[in-house]
């Protein structure tokens, strides 16, 4: 039973175009490659072919900022890494989104001392914080999903 049956006679398809924009962003969202530290083995299996985020539409991590609008910060951030982090932020295309993965890069994790950042929301906004220590490549998965939903439910007036 394809499109083609549903449709009828008209062939027509009405939707609104907030859910088609926001369908288009969350079916091509292109990371950008930035691992700090040990979280960023787990992502770098979540690319792999045992979890294959492609089939999400993030096909290859982009190295550059100006060619992927999905950050994810995976690991422990340092005092002097921040001002790195937030140029490479400014520098990617609107929209934007950002994960923090890890327990380092939400609270700073076992390192509370005065050379890590407590969270990486004290440099750019986050969206999704993924919870572990390193997180499993199904929970960066959930992460991406849980963006997704995010994504779905923008509305054109929150656009800015």
């Amino acid at each position: 039973m394809g499109l083609e049956q549903k449709l009828g006679e008209s062939g027509i398809v009405t939707a609104k175009l907030e859910d088609m924009v926001n369908w288009s962003r969350t079916r091509a969202m292109w990371p950008m490659l930035f691992g700090l530290a040990c979280c960023a083995i787990e992502m770098m299996a979540a690319q792999s072919a045992d979890y294959d985020m492609s089939r999400f539409g993030m096909e290859l991590m982009r190295p550059s900022p100006r060619q992927s609008d999905l950050m994810i910060v995976a690991g422990r951030v340092t005092r002097k890494m921040a001002p790195v982090l937030r140029r490479l932020y400014d520098q990617m295309p609107y929209p934007k989104w950002v994960i923090a993965m890890g327990d380092c890069a939400s609270t700073g994790g076992i390192f509370n001392n005065y050379a890590i950042v407590q969270g990486v929301d004290e440099i750019v906004p986050v969206d999704v914080y993924i919870s572990g220590c390193p997180p499993r490549p199904e929970a960066l998965i959930h992460g991406v999903m849980t963006l997704h939903e995010k994504v779905q439910k923008e509305k054109f007036k929150d656009w800015s």
